[in-house]
């Protein structure tokens, strides 16, 4: 057998007394409440902004990210079933989420933040919210690796991982069943991630970037959804009626988001607002 890995972490980090905490929550919620915020508030200190809006950026994003996750995972991948069981949309601890939903929900949620609060351009605030979402993004394909999913077509690289197919029989004592050597297209994604946050957290603290209107959305918005595009060229398919397209969900619906980095980048060059985005 090829000098593969055979990925045996269990997904549940914390099984007590009929609760558990999962390795992807965990991730998740570090990722989204605890390092995000964080960077943010050192955004918000160097361009001495009210605190006020800060705060209720985290709480626009923090429901914008997970109600809009959770219905692009329902609309976009299983729309026949959740539209005949609705109730079902509303049981997010049984997995399911898009990130290409989360993003079209903090794009609405940025609308009425800037209508409401900051009366800053939504580029404006999307050019500082850009800074610490790679890293969000690649702590979140981590929780996936840790879940055993997601993962992409067999490969015969020596990277290769065997995954368990049966995570909820093994855990309850059955022997595992391991998926044939495959590409971690999680930790793909996840290093794709992380170098996007290095180069934003670049343009942001080393450079003049920041007062380029847009251009840190956008080549954030290019970088990642190009990433996304590419890397679902290995992935298997998440629901039946992919097998039939030839391009997977996945990359249709990160056409649109990549047109509209090019198209950030494009304005912050042609753009003569004022540097600090506020609507006039």
């Amino acid at each position: 057998m090829l000098n593969v890995v055979t990925w045996t972490v269990d997904p549940i980090l914390l099984d007590y007394k009929g609760m558990t905490i999962g390795w992807y929550g965990v991730f998740f919620a570090v990722g989204l409440v605890l390092f995000g915020p964080a960077i943010m508030d050192k955004i918000w200190r160097r361009e001495q902004l009210p605190e006020r809006w800060l705060t209720s950026l985290f709480y626009y994003i923090i429901i914008a990210t997970i109600v809009g996750a959770r219905l692009g995972h329902c609309l976009f991948y299983q729309p026949e079933y959740y539209l005949a069981n609705p109730v079902e949309i509303l049981k997010v601890w049984e997995g399911g989420l898009a990130s290409h939903g989360g993003v079209i929900g903090i794009i609405i949620a940025v609308y009425f933040y800037s209508k409401k609060v900051s009366h800053r351009s939504m580029l404006w605030t999307f050019d500082r919210l850009c800074v610490p979402t790679g890293l969000v993004a690649g702590m979140i394909r981590l929780g996936n690796l840790m879940n055993h999913e997601i993962y992409g077509h067999p490969t015969d690289l020596p990277w290769g991982f065997r995954y368990i197919e049966n995570i909820g029989a093994w855990r309850a004592g059955a022997e595992p069943i391991f998926s044939l050597p495959s590409h971690p297209t999680q930790i793909y994604e996840a290093l794709c991630y992380f170098a996007i946050f290095g180069i934003c957290m670049w343009m942001y603290w080393r450079t003049n970037a920041r007062k380029h209107v847009g251009l840190i959305f956008g080549v954030f918005m290019t970088l990642t959804f190009l990433a996304r595009f590419f890397i679902e060229f290995l992935k298997n398919d998440q629901v039946a009626f992919e097998a039939t397209m030839t391009l997977n969900m996945g990359q249709w619906l990160s056409v649109p988001f990549v047109i509209a980095g090019i198209a950030a980048i494009w304005y912050s060059f042609a753009n003569k607002k004022p540097a600090d985005g506020r609507i006039l």
